[in-house]
Protein backbone atom coordinates (compact mmCIF):
# COMPACT_ATOMS: atom_id res chain seq x y z
CA UNK A 1 0.00 0.00 0.00
CA UNK A 2 0.81 3.27 -1.00
CA UNK A 3 0.35 7.09 0.46
CA UNK A 4 -0.70 9.24 -2.26
CA UNK A 5 -1.95 12.71 -2.04
CA UNK A 6 -4.27 14.25 -5.34
CA UNK A 7 -4.17 17.75 -5.37
CA UNK A 8 -7.49 19.05 -7.35
CA UNK A 9 -8.98 15.54 -5.93
CA UNK A 10 -12.56 17.05 -6.04
CA UNK A 11 -12.47 18.22 -9.52
CA UNK A 12 -13.68 16.16 -12.42
CA UNK A 13 -10.24 14.44 -13.41
CA UNK A 14 -8.36 13.88 -9.97
CA UNK A 15 -11.71 13.00 -8.42
CA UNK A 16 -11.52 9.84 -10.90
CA UNK A 17 -7.79 8.81 -10.07
CA UNK A 18 -9.17 9.18 -6.32
CA UNK A 19 -11.41 6.62 -6.89
CA UNK A 20 -9.16 4.43 -8.58
CA UNK A 21 -6.29 4.51 -6.21
CA UNK A 22 -8.81 4.03 -3.75
CA UNK A 23 -10.30 0.71 -5.10
CA UNK A 24 -6.61 -0.54 -5.76
CA UNK A 25 -5.76 -0.42 -2.24
CA UNK A 26 -4.03 3.13 -1.35
CA UNK A 27 -4.13 5.33 1.09
CA UNK A 28 -5.63 9.00 0.03
CA UNK A 29 -5.80 12.38 0.63
CA UNK A 30 -6.88 15.07 -1.26
CA UNK A 31 -6.16 18.72 -0.83
CA UNK A 32 -9.10 20.98 -2.77
CA UNK A 33 -10.66 23.85 -1.95
CA UNK A 34 -13.66 21.96 -1.86
CA UNK A 35 -14.65 18.63 -1.46
CA UNK A 36 -16.47 16.58 -3.29
CA UNK A 37 -19.70 14.58 -3.07
CA UNK A 38 -18.46 11.23 -4.23
CA UNK A 39 -15.34 11.37 -2.32
CA UNK A 40 -14.80 7.56 -1.16
CA UNK A 41 -15.02 6.35 2.61
CA UNK A 42 -11.38 6.42 4.16
CA UNK A 43 -10.55 9.04 1.93
CA UNK A 44 -8.51 11.81 3.96
CA UNK A 45 -9.67 15.54 2.81
CA UNK A 46 -7.85 18.44 3.13
CA UNK A 47 -9.62 21.70 2.74
CA UNK A 48 -6.85 24.58 1.51
CA UNK A 49 -6.06 26.77 -1.01
CA UNK A 50 -2.68 25.27 -2.90
CA UNK A 51 -1.32 28.84 -3.04
CA UNK A 52 -1.09 28.35 0.93
CA UNK A 53 2.70 26.79 2.36
CA UNK A 54 1.83 26.42 4.71
CA UNK A 55 -1.94 24.11 3.66
CA UNK A 56 0.18 22.17 1.13
CA UNK A 57 3.26 21.17 3.86
CA UNK A 58 0.38 19.63 6.46
CA UNK A 59 -0.85 18.04 3.27
CA UNK A 60 2.38 16.34 1.91
CA UNK A 61 2.86 15.34 5.33
CA UNK A 62 3.63 11.30 5.55
CA UNK A 63 3.19 11.13 2.09
CA UNK A 64 4.91 9.02 -0.48
CA UNK A 65 3.77 10.33 -4.49
CA UNK A 66 2.32 13.55 -5.06
CA UNK A 67 0.00 13.45 -8.34
CA UNK A 68 -0.65 17.52 -8.60
CA UNK A 69 -3.95 18.01 -10.82
CA UNK A 70 -4.55 21.76 -9.58
CA UNK A 71 -5.34 23.97 -12.06
CA UNK A 72 -7.09 26.96 -12.82
CA UNK A 73 -8.86 26.39 -16.10
CA UNK A 74 -8.60 28.81 -19.13
CA UNK A 75 -12.79 29.42 -18.74
CA UNK A 76 -11.64 31.70 -15.60
CA UNK A 77 -10.59 34.27 -17.38
CA UNK A 78 -8.36 35.52 -14.28
CA UNK A 79 -4.77 35.96 -15.05
CA UNK A 80 -3.69 36.72 -11.80
CA UNK A 81 -5.43 33.16 -10.56
CA UNK A 82 -4.06 31.47 -13.71
CA UNK A 83 -0.55 32.99 -12.40
CA UNK A 84 -0.91 32.27 -8.77
CA UNK A 85 -2.86 28.86 -8.88
CA UNK A 86 -1.06 27.36 -11.61
CA UNK A 87 2.31 28.71 -10.97
CA UNK A 88 2.63 29.53 -7.44
CA UNK A 89 0.61 26.39 -6.29
CA UNK A 90 2.82 24.09 -8.15
CA UNK A 91 6.20 25.94 -6.48
CA UNK A 92 4.82 25.51 -3.23
CA UNK A 93 3.76 21.86 -3.77
CA UNK A 94 7.29 21.00 -4.79
CA UNK A 95 8.78 22.70 -2.14
CA UNK A 96 6.74 21.13 0.26
CA UNK A 97 7.69 17.88 -1.83
CA UNK A 98 11.10 18.16 -1.32
CA UNK A 99 11.16 19.26 2.21
CA UNK A 100 8.99 16.08 3.05
CA UNK A 101 11.10 13.52 1.35
CA UNK A 102 8.20 12.91 -0.98
CA UNK A 103 9.42 9.84 -3.54
CA UNK A 104 7.44 11.11 -6.55
CA UNK A 105 5.52 13.78 -7.71
CA UNK A 106 3.48 13.81 -11.08
CA UNK A 107 2.26 16.87 -12.44
CA UNK A 108 -0.23 16.79 -14.69
CA UNK A 109 0.53 20.11 -17.33
CA UNK A 110 -1.48 20.46 -20.66
CA UNK A 111 -0.78 20.45 -24.35
CA UNK A 112 -1.28 24.44 -24.44
CA UNK A 113 1.96 24.90 -23.90
CA UNK A 114 2.57 24.12 -27.52
CA UNK A 115 0.11 26.18 -28.71
CA UNK A 116 -0.53 26.08 -32.24
CA UNK A 117 2.42 23.72 -33.42
CA UNK A 118 4.34 24.42 -36.41
CA UNK A 119 4.46 20.79 -37.46
CA UNK A 120 2.77 17.64 -36.19
CA UNK A 121 2.80 15.21 -34.47
CA UNK A 122 3.99 16.69 -31.26
CA UNK A 123 6.75 14.96 -29.82
CA UNK A 124 8.18 14.74 -26.38
CA UNK A 125 11.27 17.15 -27.08
CA UNK A 126 9.38 19.62 -29.36
CA UNK A 127 9.92 22.98 -28.49
CA UNK A 128 7.10 24.41 -26.41
CA UNK A 129 5.49 27.88 -27.69
CA UNK A 130 2.22 28.69 -25.92
CA UNK A 131 0.25 31.44 -27.27
CA UNK A 132 -2.25 32.54 -24.26
CA UNK A 133 -2.21 33.11 -20.63
CA UNK A 134 -3.02 29.41 -19.91
CA UNK A 135 -0.45 27.89 -21.86
CA UNK A 136 1.67 30.60 -20.30
CA UNK A 137 1.37 29.77 -16.90
CA UNK A 138 1.24 25.60 -17.18
CA UNK A 139 4.73 26.18 -18.83
CA UNK A 140 5.76 28.03 -16.06
CA UNK A 141 4.90 25.24 -14.22
CA UNK A 142 6.95 22.98 -16.04
CA UNK A 143 9.70 25.20 -15.74
CA UNK A 144 8.92 25.11 -12.04
CA UNK A 145 9.36 21.05 -12.12
CA UNK A 146 11.82 20.74 -14.34
CA UNK A 147 14.27 23.03 -11.88
CA UNK A 148 12.50 20.98 -8.79
CA UNK A 149 14.46 17.83 -10.86
CA UNK A 150 17.65 19.38 -11.31
CA UNK A 151 17.76 20.17 -7.82
CA UNK A 152 16.84 15.78 -6.62
CA UNK A 153 13.27 16.02 -6.65
CA UNK A 154 12.07 13.08 -8.80
CA UNK A 155 9.42 14.78 -10.86
CA UNK A 156 7.83 13.68 -13.92
CA UNK A 157 5.17 16.08 -16.37
CA UNK A 158 2.51 14.44 -17.95
CA UNK A 159 0.69 16.85 -20.77
CA UNK A 160 -2.51 14.93 -21.62
CA UNK A 161 -4.63 16.19 -25.09
CA UNK A 162 -8.13 17.41 -24.69
CA UNK A 163 -9.44 15.15 -21.95
CA UNK A 164 -13.00 13.35 -22.58
CA UNK A 165 -15.16 10.85 -20.70
CA UNK A 166 -17.92 10.29 -18.72
CA UNK A 167 -19.08 13.43 -16.68
CA UNK A 168 -16.97 15.41 -18.40
CA UNK A 169 -18.94 18.85 -19.58
CA UNK A 170 -17.37 22.39 -19.95
CA UNK A 171 -17.42 23.47 -23.68
CA UNK A 172 -18.88 19.81 -24.25
CA UNK A 173 -22.04 19.53 -22.18
CA UNK A 174 -22.80 22.74 -25.04
CA UNK A 175 -21.97 20.51 -28.11
CA UNK A 176 -24.05 17.67 -26.58
CA UNK A 177 -27.08 19.45 -25.77
CA UNK A 178 -27.12 20.90 -29.16
CA UNK A 179 -26.71 17.33 -30.52
CA UNK A 180 -29.05 15.67 -28.40
CA UNK A 181 -31.52 18.27 -29.02
CA UNK A 182 -31.32 17.48 -32.95
CA UNK A 183 -29.69 21.39 -33.20
CA UNK A 184 -26.26 21.09 -35.35
CA UNK A 185 -23.01 21.36 -34.30
CA UNK A 186 -20.67 23.69 -36.38
CA UNK A 187 -16.77 23.67 -37.18
CA UNK A 188 -14.79 26.74 -38.16
CA UNK A 189 -13.87 26.13 -41.98
CA UNK A 190 -14.53 23.15 -43.45
CA UNK A 191 -13.41 20.60 -40.64
CA UNK A 192 -10.64 19.32 -42.19
CA UNK A 193 -8.20 19.58 -39.35
CA UNK A 194 -6.83 16.60 -37.30
CA UNK A 195 -7.67 16.50 -33.76
CA UNK A 196 -6.64 14.60 -31.01
CA UNK A 197 -8.39 13.89 -27.81
CA UNK A 198 -7.73 11.56 -24.64
CA UNK A 199 -10.13 9.55 -22.70
CA UNK A 200 -9.31 10.41 -18.80
CA UNK A 201 -9.37 6.62 -18.19
CA UNK A 202 -6.30 6.38 -20.36
CA UNK A 203 -5.08 9.72 -19.03
CA UNK A 204 -5.05 8.36 -15.05
CA UNK A 205 -3.74 4.95 -16.58
CA UNK A 206 -0.45 7.07 -17.52
CA UNK A 207 -0.42 9.31 -14.49
CA UNK A 208 -0.37 5.81 -12.34
CA UNK A 209 2.24 4.36 -14.37
CA UNK A 210 4.21 7.43 -14.23
CA UNK A 211 4.02 7.47 -10.58
CA UNK A 212 5.63 3.98 -10.40
CA UNK A 213 8.56 4.91 -12.67
CA UNK A 214 11.97 5.90 -11.34
CA UNK A 215 13.22 9.25 -12.48
CA UNK A 216 11.85 12.39 -13.95
CA UNK A 217 10.14 12.11 -17.53
CA UNK A 218 7.81 13.82 -19.96
CA UNK A 219 5.11 12.26 -21.17
CA UNK A 220 2.38 13.45 -24.13
CA UNK A 221 -0.93 11.85 -23.85
CA UNK A 222 -3.30 11.00 -25.89
CA UNK A 223 -5.62 8.36 -28.50
CA UNK A 224 -3.92 6.55 -31.14
CA UNK A 225 -7.13 6.53 -33.48
CA UNK A 226 -8.61 9.93 -34.34
CA UNK A 227 -9.58 11.68 -37.66
CA UNK A 228 -10.79 15.40 -38.65
CA UNK A 229 -13.00 17.85 -36.50
CA UNK A 230 -15.70 16.95 -39.00
CA UNK A 231 -15.24 13.27 -39.02
CA UNK A 232 -15.88 13.01 -35.15
CA UNK A 233 -18.42 15.02 -35.05
CA UNK A 234 -20.43 13.02 -38.10
CA UNK A 235 -19.74 10.23 -36.00
CA UNK A 236 -21.02 11.21 -33.18
CA UNK A 237 -24.27 12.65 -35.09
CA UNK A 238 -24.99 9.17 -36.24
CA UNK A 239 -24.46 8.03 -33.00
CA UNK A 240 -26.95 10.16 -31.57
CA UNK A 241 -29.07 9.54 -33.99
CA UNK A 242 -31.16 12.46 -33.41
CA UNK A 243 -31.32 14.15 -36.92
CA UNK A 244 -28.14 16.61 -36.07
CA UNK A 245 -25.59 17.25 -39.03
CA UNK A 246 -22.40 19.46 -38.96
CA UNK A 247 -22.54 22.83 -40.47
CA UNK A 248 -19.54 25.07 -41.20
CA UNK A 249 -18.31 28.65 -40.36
CA UNK A 250 -15.53 30.25 -42.01
CA UNK A 251 -12.63 30.18 -39.56
CA UNK A 252 -11.45 33.58 -39.92
CA UNK A 253 -14.45 35.32 -39.01
CA UNK A 254 -16.15 33.05 -36.95
CA UNK A 255 -12.72 32.83 -34.75
CA UNK A 256 -13.10 36.67 -34.59
CA UNK A 257 -16.43 36.35 -33.56
CA UNK A 258 -16.00 33.78 -30.77
CA UNK A 259 -12.86 36.02 -29.57
CA UNK A 260 -15.42 39.46 -29.54
CA UNK A 261 -18.17 37.99 -27.64
CA UNK A 262 -15.85 35.94 -24.76
CA UNK A 263 -14.57 40.01 -24.17
CA UNK A 264 -18.39 40.87 -23.63
CA UNK A 265 -19.03 37.96 -21.78
CA UNK A 266 -21.99 36.83 -23.38
CA UNK A 267 -19.88 33.61 -24.86
CA UNK A 268 -18.10 30.95 -22.32
CA UNK A 269 -15.20 30.57 -25.17
CA UNK A 270 -11.57 30.95 -23.99
CA UNK A 271 -8.38 32.10 -25.89
CA UNK A 272 -7.23 28.12 -26.79
CA UNK A 273 -10.98 27.59 -28.33
CA UNK A 274 -10.88 30.10 -31.05
CA UNK A 275 -7.06 29.27 -31.37
CA UNK A 276 -7.22 25.68 -31.98
CA UNK A 277 -10.99 24.51 -32.85
CA UNK A 278 -10.35 24.73 -36.62
CA UNK A 279 -6.22 23.61 -35.92
CA UNK A 280 -4.43 20.52 -36.44
CA UNK A 281 -2.79 18.99 -33.23
CA UNK A 282 -1.70 15.72 -31.99
CA UNK A 283 0.76 13.93 -30.14
CA UNK A 284 3.12 11.32 -31.14
CA UNK A 285 2.37 8.32 -28.34
CA UNK A 286 5.15 5.64 -28.74
CA UNK A 287 7.65 6.71 -26.31
CA UNK A 288 4.21 5.68 -23.98
CA UNK A 289 4.59 2.37 -25.68
CA UNK A 290 8.13 2.08 -25.36
CA UNK A 291 8.46 3.50 -21.42
CA UNK A 292 5.57 2.60 -19.78
CA UNK A 293 4.57 -0.54 -22.05
CA UNK A 294 1.08 1.72 -22.13
CA UNK A 295 -1.52 1.95 -25.43
CA UNK A 296 -4.75 3.44 -25.06
CA UNK A 297 -7.78 1.90 -24.71
CA UNK A 298 -10.13 4.58 -26.23
CA UNK A 299 -10.67 5.42 -29.83
CA UNK A 300 -11.96 9.23 -30.65
CA UNK A 301 -15.70 8.24 -31.39
CA UNK A 302 -15.59 5.82 -28.89
CA UNK A 303 -14.93 8.25 -26.21
CA UNK A 304 -16.82 10.74 -27.66
CA UNK A 305 -20.21 7.95 -27.57
CA UNK A 306 -19.91 7.07 -24.06
CA UNK A 307 -19.09 10.86 -22.64
CA UNK A 308 -22.57 11.46 -24.82
CA UNK A 309 -24.59 9.24 -23.74
CA UNK A 310 -23.75 10.33 -20.13
CA UNK A 311 -24.85 13.27 -20.73
CA UNK A 312 -28.40 11.79 -22.07
CA UNK A 313 -28.66 9.93 -19.09
CA UNK A 314 -27.81 13.06 -16.16
CA UNK A 315 -28.87 15.78 -18.07
CA UNK A 316 -30.98 17.01 -15.41
CA UNK A 317 -28.09 17.07 -13.17
CA UNK A 318 -25.16 18.88 -15.41
CA UNK A 319 -26.52 22.53 -14.88
CA UNK A 320 -25.14 21.89 -10.78
CA UNK A 321 -23.46 25.65 -10.46
CA UNK A 322 -20.98 23.89 -7.48
CA UNK A 323 -19.31 21.59 -9.18
CA UNK A 324 -16.02 22.44 -10.68
CA UNK A 325 -15.68 23.97 -14.39
CA UNK A 326 -14.96 20.35 -16.27
CA UNK A 327 -18.17 18.66 -13.78
CA UNK A 328 -21.00 21.19 -15.66
CA UNK A 329 -21.81 22.84 -18.87
CA UNK A 330 -20.59 25.48 -19.32
CA UNK A 331 -23.01 28.65 -19.59
CA UNK A 332 -24.30 29.05 -23.25
CA UNK A 333 -24.47 32.97 -23.36
CA UNK A 334 -25.52 34.10 -27.38
CA UNK A 335 -25.45 30.80 -28.02
CA UNK A 336 -28.64 29.79 -27.34
CA UNK A 337 -29.63 31.83 -30.58
CA UNK A 338 -26.57 30.17 -32.89
CA UNK A 339 -28.47 26.53 -31.46
CA UNK A 340 -31.71 27.96 -33.31
CA UNK A 341 -29.89 29.57 -36.59
CA UNK A 342 -27.37 26.47 -36.80
CA UNK A 343 -29.12 24.95 -39.66
CA UNK A 344 -28.84 27.83 -41.93
CA UNK A 345 -25.40 27.51 -42.05
CA UNK A 346 -23.90 25.34 -44.92
CA UNK A 347 -23.09 21.70 -44.34
CA UNK A 348 -19.43 21.06 -43.75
Amino acid sequence: MTSYLVTGGSGYFGALVVARLHAAGHEVRVLDLNDADDRPDGVEFVRGDVRDLSVVRDAVDGIEIVLNNVAQVPLAKDHDLLRTVNVDGTVNLLTASAEAGVSKVVHTSSSAVFGIPKVNPVLPDTVPAPMEAYGHAKLAAEWACLAAAQNGLDVSIVRPRTILGHGRLGIFGILFEWIADGKDPIVLGDGSNRYQFVHSDDLADVCVLAAAKDGPGVFNVGTDRFGTMRDTLDALCAHAGTGASVRSLPAGPASLGMRATAALGITPFAPYHWMMYSKSMWFDIEHLREQLDWSPDWSTDDMFAQSYDWFVENRALTDDDGASHHRRSSKQGVLKLAKQVSRLLPRA
